[in-house]
């Protein structure tokens, strides 16, 4: 019995861990139990990118997107569409605008992943086999060009040629530096040493950001490919993969695909008999974000703590154990492969002038679709957040975006214009970073974002250096004075000297960039942190000290359900003698007492409790 159908279903971390894993099962059980199972092949992909409506399920040919999809609708997709060749209509996915007119009357149409506009205006190149493959099986991605680009490396090319075809491509790190990869690649070339080495960073730290961990988990090889393509240029021998032990799918993903590699002859010694060997080895990290600078992991793949040192030397010249050493992460490696299958030139033609290519961004936050996006650089703020993104939740309005996780700035309104390149994100005040991109509405409070990050940048510094150690220190004990409403305008004043200083002054990127979600805030949300020193008042109600609950006593009916849901037992009835006119005397809040937890908001039917 030929195969007629080809199941997808998302196997990446957000799916697997909402019974993604059931699903596939459940497809596979329900394919024999309704005697089909040699007419459908059903595969575990990586990530399609559409978190937001996951668990996902594609089925091809007829490129049926199945979105929220639960193990018990494994039954219908197998006899529906399998076995009578038809669609499950109630599983596609539907544009809400179009759904909303098909409610009036008009119809809505299978939605084939080309015809969704999450996915209309991204271009994936890095991420052009999650979704697509099985990155358990080597053999998918070699159906896709897989090692084509390897062959050229390492029969046709020399290492100069290798890194003249990154020259032409403008490919620039995608680890937040944005530092020309051929540059560093052919520094290390040319630096003295018999033994050098190629690390790649998969430490992914940033809060929200999910980018190399699901090119991990969905496209292994990419990244092998990639690392042996670098040795190869700079006369390394030996690399290391730097992942978090927090990723246990991509890890076990990335230990089967170096198995794989090793058994084709594509990994090892000799490799596919062109007498270059080149061996990778796994290192485990244990969560240290300031890990992914690279001297403090270069440290820590050495055994040692992971602190930054100075630098120079550069790791091109001294790196691991004092060998030449250069570092790529894993957006930046995944995309060596299409340079060196297609030419330098492909690349190139994408993007801007001075940032070519496409970047991925983990799309976070107050966003109706979000998920793992890919674009050509130059793309603005605003058609990621609107035309992809599909805008913000429950119809709040935009308050701004944060690029660059806990080192990058927050961009307002006036931003949703900016093309998206590394230069132009600086002069605003942000930066690219690895990738993560959190969208906040009107009910979040800067103050309260800003004092977060620098909590977070609190917890990660090494503590090697004066100004991160102390300066982080002291800007989140202003944060948290303003916070409380015990600030003074002088305050700001403070908050800008210590970052500057801490820009110019700290040892590694953790220290330079961590003042700058508070220096964008104070920039941008001037008017937010003067409502809190001088007014005493937090607009979105996230700052509790700044908060006051307090009961309308003309629409209280007496009727007590605050009282009874209040955990911290501060509401209770007035004396009767003060409301003479009412059946029951209303309740009132001690504030001395309150919680600040808004449990009286929620219960309260007759909209009596007032949040001020």
């Amino acid at each position: 019995m030929a195969c007629t159908h080809f199941i997808l279903t998302c196997g990446g971390t957000a799916c697997e861990s909402n019974k993604g894993i059931e699903i596939y099962q459940q497809l596979i059980a329900e394919a024999e139990k309704q005697g089909v199972k040699d007419k459908v092949q059903i595969v575990k992909t990586g990530c399609f990118g559409f978190c937001e409506k996951g668990p996902i399920v594609k089925v091809l040919p007829d490129e049926s997107f199945y979105v929220e999809v639960k193990p018990e609708d494994a039954k219908e997709i197998i006899a529906e569409q399998v076995i009578k060749g038809r669609e499950v209509p109630r599983l596609l996915y539907k544009d809400p605008d179009e759904d909303a007119g098909a409610k009036k009357g008009a119809s809505v149409g299978a939605a084939a992943v080309e015809n969704i506009k999450f996915y209309q205006k991204q271009h994936r190149v890095v991420l052009r086999n999650c979704g697509a493959i099985n990155p358990e099986n080597i053999d998918e991605y070699i159906a896709r060009d897989g090692y084509v680009g390897l062959e050229k490396v390492l029969f046709e090319w020399t290492p100069e040629q290798i890194i003249e075809q990154m020259k032409i491509s403008g490919m620039r790190g995608r680890g937040g530096a944005g530092f020309p990869t051929w540059m560093k690649w052919d520094f290390a070339r040319k630096a003295q040493g018999d033994i050098k080495y190629v690390i790649c960073n998969a430490d992914e730290g940033d809060p929200g950001a999910y980018m190399d961990r699901s090119t991990v988990e969905g496209d292994p090889h990419s990244v092998i490919e990639g690392m042996i393509t670098a040795g190869k240029a700079i006369g390394a021998h030996f690399g290391f993969v730097y992942i978090r032990a927090e990723y246990p799918l991509a890890v076990e993903r990335l230990k089967i695909a170096l198995r794989q590699a090793q058994e084709y002859g594509l990994l090892g010694k000799d490799i596919l008999g062109s007498g270059f060997d080149f061996e990778i080895e796994i290192r485990l990290g244990a969560g240290a974000f300031v890990c992914g600078e690279e001297t403090a992991l270069i440290k820590s793949v050495e055994g040692n703590r992971g602190m930054p040192v100075p630098k120079p030397p550069f790791p091109a010249n001294k790196g691991l154990w004092q060998r030449p050493t250069i570092i790529n992460n894993v957006e930046t490696l995944a995309n060596i492969p299409v340079i060196t299958a297609q030419g330098g030139a492909v690349l190139a033609a994408i993007g801007t002038e001075k940032s070519k290519g496409t970047k991925v961004f983990a799309l976070t936050g107050k966003i109706q679709n979000s998920g793992l996006v890919e674009v050509p650089m130059g793309t603005t703020l605003g058609e990621i957040i609107y035309d992809i993104g599909g805008g913000i939740k429950n119809g709040k309005k935009f308050k701004g975006v944060q690029t660059g996780g806990p080192s990058g700035g927050i961009l307002t309104e006036k931003s949703l214009d900016l093309p998206i390149d590394f230069e132009t994100l600086t002069a605003n005040g942000s930066m690219m970073g690895s990738g993560g991109m959190i969208v906040m509405d009107e009910d979040d409070c800067v103050v309260d974002v800003a004092r977060f990050y620098m909590e977070f940048c609190v917890d990660e510094s090494c503590g090697k250096c004066s100004p991160c150690r102390i300066g982080t220190t002291q800007i989140l004990s202003i944060l948290e004075k303003i916070a409380k409403g015990n600030g003074e305008e002088s305050d700001l004043d403070k908050l800008e000297a210590i970052g500057k200083a801490m820009s110019k002054a700290s040892l590694c990127a953790l220290g330079q960039t961590a003042p700058n979600p508070t220096l964008s805030t104070i920039k941008n949300f001037r008017e937010e942190y003067l409502e809190h020193i001088r007014d005493k008042k937090c607009r979105s109600g996230k700052c509790k000290h700044l908060v006051r609950f307090s009961i309308d006593t003309a629409k209280c009916i007496g009727c007590g359900a605050c009282a009874k849901k209040c955990p911290g037992n501060c509401i209770a009835a007035a004396p009767a003698a003060d409301f003479p006119d009412k059946k029951r005397p209303p309740y009132l809040i001690d504030q001395g007492a309150c919680l600040k937890c808004g449990e009286c908001i929620k219960t309260c039917k007759f909209g009596a409790v007032v949040k001020g």
